[in-house]
């Protein structure tokens, strides 16, 4: 589409400012089942999002149609948009930054152009290691996906942005089964650096969460000093990552409200917003409204030091928006939490009677953002006099946000980036209560 045009007769009916966000995306998806190619699908998707500013509201149109034969049609729906809008906020067309951090590695050349056949051998290899691994695996689901996006920003203002990066992630999730039990084991590795895929580790990692879990049982409720695994802590992490938004804060729905310069964790606790991630698909270096990203400190040696903004919650506190402004409202683009210098051997053997959590279910629903309150369903083993001991399944631990933060008596050196795109260590968290038998 001919943006200079569409800026043009937006111009000419009465529209003070435009700005066109244009994204790609094309994605590999590839899947094997028990040896079989169960799935091999590449998928290419674009969408336009156009903005313009028509006496003091924003109007809005998006479509997936690149055509200058619309540019009418987009025009006047933005118009009858605006005229309908009632939102108190301000509309702001961004003139652009000084400066925009140039990333470099986030998009890798060598991934996109890797013949599709070598991808798909290394998705069977894998396969095929997950069943020679043990006997005890029975059905053995292995999955790769690859990501490529650009994204195009231009407006009325002169600024005109652009980004692409890639990823991609290997994984399996396998079910092992004995006589008496039943379980599943899963993981995966995300890079944009086929090198970095190492096909056995992530095999026997894979095999041996299963394997390890079999038998798991509930264990006596208590108070339990607790190993929180990366992986687990991901998924609180993530299920909390909107407390930290302005917007969430300024409508009174986040338990962050009203504690900028507090502290509400252990000093061991630094969590950052990093667009700047190697390898990560989400890092840029501007936002969806055309402001510079940066890398910030949320919480810094335990102290609450920022919320994420974007123009309009900036606006409203007097600040200037911290890059973190996207569709429309604010999120995060890399959350991180930074490692600590502790092993996991040196965490375990620190604990008497304790609990390593790995994973943790039910955050939709055991979790509210607004108290911070949780009460999440935990599988893990048994801590004894330091070394791990039975598997655990099927008990409840519950516990504040904020309580967890400020109790975190140790970080570990093991940060890896989840699925829920979160990077973050293990951690010790002092205690817990569990709910078991």
């Amino acid at each position: 589409m001919n943006l200079d045009l569409l800026f043009q007769k937006a111009k000419q009916k009465g529209i003070e400012d435009v700005q066109a966000f244009l994204s790609h995306k094309n994605e590999l998806s590839i899947e094997v089942f028990n040896g079989d190619l169960d799935k091999y699908e590449i998928s290419d998707s674009s969408s336009l999002i156009v903005r313009g500013i028509y006496q003091g509201k924003f109007g809005t149109f998006v479509t997936e149609v690149m055509d200058d034969s619309i540019i009418d049609l987009i025009i006047d729906n933005m118009i009858a948009n605006a005229k309908i809008i009632d939102s108190p906020d301000e509309a702001i067309i961004y003139a652009g930054d000084k400066k925009y951090e140039i990333v470099e590695g986030l998009f890798e050349e060598a991934l996109e152009k890797k013949d599709a056949a070598e991808k798909i051998a290394a998705v069977k290899e894998l396969d095929g290691l997950l069943h020679k691994a043990d006997p005890r695996v029975s059905i053995a689901e292995t999955m790769y996906s690859e990501t490529t996006r650009t994204v195009l920003l231009q407006n009325t203002k002169g600024l005109k942005l652009y980004n692409k990066v890639n990823s991609a992630y290997l994984g399996a999730q396998v079910i092992v089964k004995d006589e008496a039990d039943q379980r599943t084991g899963f993981d995966l590795d995300i890079t944009n650096d086929f090198a970095d895929f190492n096909l056995s580790e992530l095999a026997d990692r894979i095999v041996k969460e299963g394997i390890d879990a079999l038998g798991a049982k509930p264990i006596a409720s208590n108070n339990y000093e607790i190993i929180l695994r990366r992986d687990a802590l991901a998924i609180l992490l993530a299920t909390f990552q909107n407390v930290f938004s302005a917007d969430a804060v300024q409508k009174g729905l986040s338990l962050l409200k009203g504690k900028l310069s507090e502290t509400i964790g252990s000093e061991l606790v630094t969590i950052v917003d990093d667009p700047f991630l190697k390898k990560s698909s989400s890092s840029r270096s501007f936002d969806d409204e055309g402001c510079a990203t940066k890398y910030k400190e949320l919480i810094k040696n335990g102290v609450l030091t920022t919320y994420l903004h974007n123009l309009n919650t900036a606006k409203k506190d007097g600040l200037s928006t911290t890059g973190n402004g996207f569709s429309g409202s604010v999120s995060f683009i890399n959350m991180k939490m930074i490692s600590g210098n502790d092993t996991m051997e040196a965490m375990l053997a620190s604990i008497k009677d304790g609990l390593l959590i790995t994973n943790l279910q039910g955050s939709h629903a055991g979790a509210n953002t607004v108290s911070g309150d949780f009460s999440l369903q935990a599988s893990g083993f048994v801590i004894k006099d330091g070394k791990i001991g039975a598997p655990v399944a099927l008990v409840t631990v519950a516990g504040n946000f904020i309580s967890l933060l400020k109790d975190i008596v140790a970080v570990g050196d093991d940060s890896k980036t989840s699925f829920y795109g979160v990077t973050c260590p293990s951690v010790k968290v002092k205690s817990m209560p569990v709910s078991g038998l």
